[in-house]
């Protein structure tokens, strides 16, 4: 088995907390959680309007969503950030990964 890699399609998984949360995906959920807890303090005696209480628990009902992971990406705000990316952006495609040639070998062994 001479050359033979075999890459595990979850490699970047192990710099991941519990192998899903980036860092920044707790502050952003932690922060909605704070804002919704400060929310019901404040309006605690208004909770028994449907109105008020879902406007209370909005923060961590969207923080939430936005740290959900999802299927080939790794959560919903790193798919929005993505898709904004494509649409806004010029796109220059690099290719540098662990199986990537740069041709450099096969020029020298062709000379």
């Amino acid at each position: 088995m001479e050359n033979n890699y075999l890459i595990p399609a979850n490699a970047n998984r192990g710099k991941l907390i519990m192998g899903l949360f980036r860092g920044i995906d707790f502050a952003i959920f932690g922060t909605g959680c704070g804002v919704t807890l400060l929310g019901l303090l404040i309006f605690q005696n208004l909770l028994t309007n449907i109105a008020v209480a879902v406007l209370v628990m909005l923060p961590v009902l969207v923080t939430g969503f936005l740290v959900i992971p999802v299927p080939h990406q790794h959560n919903v705000l790193v798919f929005l950030t993505n898709m904004n990316r494509f649409f806004t952006n010029e796109r220059r495609y690099y290719w540098r990964g662990w199986c990537s040639s740069r041709g450099e070998e096969n020029e020298q062994q062709s000379k």
